[in-house]
């Protein structure tokens, strides 16, 4: 009958040790909570390094394009809108002197319309059409083109003519100058 006992105590150890070493059933699913950051760009406008307007004679008018001004916004705002805007320095051949020397009042500047935009929120042309031309400062900036709305990043490409009303008093030469854009 000892046997018999210690024969049932170990078949009842084995089954225990069996059942304890059993393998845990795998769920049919499991989850991983995932994380990721999306960071802050930024505003940049990209216009052209040089420009050749053309020539004309004193008192006429010399109309040239300035070349595809850039605008990249890529701030991941949720509200994307922003504004671009231009000035001009002083336009200079020789020594300088009066006569040598156009304003940027006597520059009038239009944006036209946009030649490419990405993103959503409504593209707005400052000048959209030569009618609407403006006259250039060095002290206040001009709207050149403006985006309102939209959210996450967008681009907004326009080409703008500048009309240079040569004074007739203007003396021969190449004149030099710096058309400036900005963006904010």
């Amino acid at each position: 009958m000892r046997t018999a006992k210690i024969c049932l105590a170990g078949a009842a150890a084995a089954a225990m040790v069996g059942f304890l070493a059993a393998p845990a059933a795998a769920a049919p699913t499991d989850t991983t909570d995932t994380t990721f950051e999306v960071l802050v760009g930024t505003l940049d406008i990209v216009a052209p390094a040089a420009a050749d307007l053309g020539d004309g004679a004193p008192g006429g008018v010399i109309t040239g394009q300035l070349g595809v001004v850039t605008v990249t916004d890529s701030r991941g705002a949720a509200d994307a809108s922003w504004v671009a805007s231009v000035t001009a320095s002083v336009f200079q051949t020789g020594g300088g002197s009066p006569p040598e020397t156009v304003l940027p009042e006597e520059i009038d500047y239009w944006s036209g319309p946009t030649t490419a935009f990405t993103g959503d929120g409504t593209f707005t042309p400052g000048q959209a059409t030569a009618a609407n031309a403006l006259p250039l400062s060095s002290v206040t900036p001009l709207t050149a083109f403006t985006h309102g709305g939209g959210s996450g990043g967008n681009t907004a490409s326009w080409n703008p003519t500048l009309e240079v009303n040569v004074p007739l008093d203007s003396i021969a030469g190449v004149y030099s100058g710096t058309v400036t854009h900005s963006v904010a």
